[in-house]
């Protein structure tokens, strides 16, 4: 099969041609119909030591955890709905399917796992003709969700576990810091579960006023405008609560300057360098800080029941949409923030 393979930190991924993945006992191997660039793909291909707690790529590493596609192959051992032919998405990574993480739909916390895409002796990712996923962890596509919107479920997952972790939402003035598409999947569910103001800043002035199509109350532009200032202005005061949706160095302090005596944070961008914060200001602040990771299976239930619906809107996330012969281009033009949101890869 074609897959788009990382080498090494600072190079592009190359199309190359490797071996088909094929099913074991509890597995399905999907014919991928869409994969979306992640952020944090883009800054674990560019990690050349562990300085932050992260382990460089290997080689051959086929990246890709955003992804849904057609069953082409079941397991021997499969049992019930899983047949060929059938639309799915899938949680990224492959437990036991036995202990309690699992049966609980948190196989991200499973003894035995293996994560897709994100190399360490993980699974291929999405990122190729062809993903190999388990069958406990695939969820059916319906027939009214698109190939598109399906490969959006997993991005929108983390902002909905996101939003549940933060606490109460319901009248809310919140602050979301970073536009990509983490920040507005988080102004989404805010708005949906009753925020009184979702304020996104941005430092891209076109990514920040995108935020307004996505629940937005109102857009800051933080390479112009004061945050605090432009924040109070629209919302009356600062933010109840701010959600660090970048996860670059630097952001968890913006987040702690930003907030108010009591004031919430929920940090959900993936940082993967060093950072350093001044603690005394979230002490002083007796600031409440809340760190999410992954998500829960509930949260892609829900997430498609909605997409479905047609109460959250993920479609217009997708920006571009790229083949093979375009995507590495694609992937490193999106280290540098521009216009676009979400790019997905079609095989």
């Amino acid at each position: 099969m074609k897959a788009a393979v990382f080498s090494r930190p600072g190079d592009s991924l190359s199309i190359e041609q490797v071996d088909d993945p094929t099913a074991g006992p509890n597995e399905l191997i999907l014919r991928v119909g869409a994969c979306g660039i992640c952020g944090s793909d883009l800054h674990i291909s560019d990690v050349h030591d562990e300085t932050g707690g992260m382990r460089p790529l290997r080689p051959g590493t086929i990246m890709g955890h955003e992804f849904c596609g057609e069953v082409v192959e079941v397991g021997s051992a499969v049992r019930g709905a899983w047949t060929s032919g059938q639309r799915v998405t899938a949680l990224p990574y492959i437990g036991c399917g036995r202990c309690g993480p699992c049966l609980t739909g948190r196989g991200h916390r499973c003894q035995s796992d293996t994560h897709t895409g994100i190399g360490m002796g993980g699974l291929p990712g999405g990122y190729a003709e062809y993903v190999k996923v388990g069958a406990h962890e695939s969820l059916l596509l319906p027939a009214g969700v698109s190939d598109a919107e399906g490969a959006m479920v997993e991005p929108l997952a983390v902002g909905l576990h996101a939003v549940n972790k933060a606490g109460p939402i319901a009248g809310a003035r919140v602050l979301v810091i970073g536009a990509g598409p983490v920040g507005l999947s988080v102004a989404t569910w805010c708005r949906v579960f009753g925020a009184r103001d979702v304020v996104v800043s941005d430092l891209v002035a076109s990514r920040a006023k995108r935020a307004a199509d996505f629940g937005a109350t109102d857009f800051i532009v933080a390479s112009q405008q004061d945050v605090v200032g432009s924040f109070k202005q629209s919302a009356g005061r600062r933010p109840d609560l701010i959600f660090d949706a970048v996860g670059v160095a630097g952001s968890q302090q913006l987040a702690i300057n930003y907030a108010p005596t009591d004031g919430r944070i929920v940090v959900v961008g993936v940082c993967m360098h060093p950072d350093q914060t001044v603690p005394v200001k979230a002490i002083t602040k007796e600031l409440s800080v809340t760190y999410v990771y992954m998500y829960e299976r509930s949260d892609f239930e829900l997430t498609i029941d909605m997409i479905e619906r047609g109460r959250v809107d993920v479609a217009s996330m997708v920006t571009d949409v790229v083949g093979f012969d375009e995507f590495a281009a694609a992937f490193d033009a999106l280290k540098t923030p521009d216009e676009q949101c979400k790019v997905l890869l079609k095989p």
